[in-house]
């Protein structure tokens, strides 16, 4: 699907693409020659006239070590033009142009977080495959920490650019860059992004559906607002508005190891691993400390009362779920609860500073607004009048990324500590109803996954991580889906220790499991099948 050119200055394009268009015959130049043309036609991007963008810096960064502004060591690269540019009234973006490898495709990298620093490692990574790569800071620069949002106090514009506004702009200005440097419109171009650039992917998905022709979209913190305050906020109370109800970090991987031993082999295999955690019924008050025990080896009553609550997530007065709990498994992996639920000591939980972060600046605008004020009959509803506008991504209707052509590729791990992969899940089917329109489920589910597809990640955590297999090219599939019209019908993902791969498991589109056949090793995704489960 070609994209038209938008947002670009005609008089400045057609110089340009004069000049820039000796670029695509580097190739067939002596190596000096090819040089020096290159560096030219990345010198004229400066002249680039963009609507409300000033490019900035402009530069021919020779193939080796590249160092990005705040980087702690140096990246590989190959040579590449760059270009950095703002768009008003504060949204950083950059471009990264292969000199001589280009793969005539454009990519957009996602954010983390509360954003705030352009993903220059992923965009490192794509331009190693040859793409015409882009990011932002999503306008404005993220300081220690990242969850800050003090940034967000009194600028409603900003907190519309962190939601939606400056990917879009940086997608639209970006493919408008490679076409005047390349003298060709991109064939394809695509985006990558998990976490808070899972919101982002969703939110273009949603918002500007012909953006992209793919979209891999990973762990979204799509509905923002009921995340912050049903997850982030939850947890925090849960652990602690009593000082009792704290769970150290020794206490999780004790809570991580019982799971395991009770759930481990629900689904036919002792691997460390749960398949399906929602099959997992194991109650928290079994590792309650008996009269007289070590406390260092249970958990007192008010902590199994909090992993309950975490489980369960909040509701309403009602009884109506206002944002999904965490699921059993993984509580063990150190980059999982005692990361993001316990945090190395009371108060240093990433939950408890973002949340914090996010009610004091973007909700309330009061810097001394304290926690335990909150109540969500009162509170969820102003939270979500103020910032759900700009900052939720929860429209299931696709449709409109379908009639473009568009694919979306999404994917949660299911020991995700941060966010919960029942909301994911939620989600999907919420789409696969409204695609539907009425069908019955199976007729609507084949429709939905001619375009969007969900792959569940057992034992994977928060992006990456957990004791799951946790790497694997979603990447590749989308091309092979957009370009080939091969729809990925399992994606092979692996489990690396020490730089060695040690297992490797296929992800299936939802609702399909893998399933081991009954022969050969349960470490080798060869011996695995895709099926729907009874």
């Amino acid at each position: 699907m070609r994209r038209p050119m938008t947002l670009f200055g005609c008089a400045a394009a057609a110089a340009l693409l004069a000049t820039t268009a000796v670029s695509t015959r580097g190739a067939a130049q002596s190596g000096s020659a090819a040089r020096s043309a290159e560096s030219t036609a990345c010198t004229a991007l400066a002249g680039l006239a963009l609507p409300d963008t000033a490019i900035r810096l402009v530069e021919a960064v020779p193939a080796g070590e590249f160092t990005p502004p705040g980087a702690a060591r140096p990246l590989e690269v190959p040579a590449f033009c760059r270009v950095a540019a703002t768009s008003e009234p504060a949204v950083n973006f950059e471009v990264w142009l292969p000199a001589d490898t280009w793969n005539g495709k454009f990519h957009t990298a996602g954010n983390g977080g509360m954003a705030g620093t352009i993903s220059y490692g992923a965009m490192a990574g794509a331009l190693g495959r040859g793409y015409a790569t882009s990011s932002t800071d999503t306008g404005h620069v993220q300081r220690a920490g990242g969850f800050d949002a003090s940034w967000a106090l009194g600028r409603p514009d900003l907190v519309e650019d962190f939601g939606h506004r400056s990917l879009h702009l940086t997608a639209v200005h970006g493919k408008a860059i490679t076409e005047a440097f390349y003298g060709t419109a991109p064939a394809q171009a695509y985006y990558v992004g998990c976490s808070k650039g899972g919101q982002q992917g969703l939110m273009e998905a949603q918002r500007y559906p012909d953006d992209f022709d793919g979209l891999v979209v990973g762990n979204p913190a799509h509905d923002w607002t009921r995340f912050y305050a049903g997850a982030h906020l939850w947890y925090a109370l849960a652990t602690l508005d009593d000082p009792e109800s704290w769970i150290p970090p020794a206490k999780a991987v004790l809570l991580g190891r019982a799971v395991t031993a009770a759930c481990d082999a629900i689904d036919g295999i002792e691997d460390g691993v749960l398949d399906d955690p929602r099959a997992c019924d194991f109650d928290p008050a079994a590792v309650t400390c008996g009269v007289g025990a070590d406390e260092a080896s249970c958990l007192t009553p008010k902590q199994v009362q909090a992993v309950k609550d975490i489980w369960r997530g909040p509701t309403t007065a009602g009884g109506e779920v206002i944002y999904p709990g965490l699921v059993p498994g993984g509580e063990d992996d150190p980059g999982g609860w005692s990361r993001w639920v316990t945090g190395p000591e009371r108060f240093r939980s990433t939950h408890y500073l973002a949340a914090n972060d996010f009610m004091r600046y973007m909700v309330f605008g009061d810097p001394d607004w304290n926690f335990r004020s909150w109540d969500y009959g009162r509170d969820l509803p102003v939270a979500l009048e103020r910032t759900g506008p700009a900052l939720d991504a929860n429209d299931p209707d696709l449709r409109p990324l379908r009639d473009a052509g568009g694919k979306l590729l999404l994917y949660h791990g299911w020991s995700d500590a941060d966010i919960s992969p029942l909301g994911t899940i939620d989600y999907y089917e919420e789409v696969v109803s409204t695609v539907g329109g009425g069908a019955d489920a199976d007729a609507a589910l084949a429709d939905t996954q001619e375009f969007f597809r969900l792959f569940m990640a057992p034992g994977m955590g928060h992006c990456r991580g957990g004791p799951g297999p946790d790497t694997f090219d979603a990447l590749s599939a989308l091309e092979a889906w957009v370009e080939e019209g091969r729809a990925p019908e399992r994606i092979v993902a692996s489990k690396l220790e020490g730089g060695e791969v040690v297992r490797t498991r296929p992800l299936c589109p939802y609702p399909q499991v893998a399933r081991w056949n009954g022969a050969g090793s349960t470490d080798d995704a060869a011996n695995f099948s895709c099926v729907t489960p009874d």
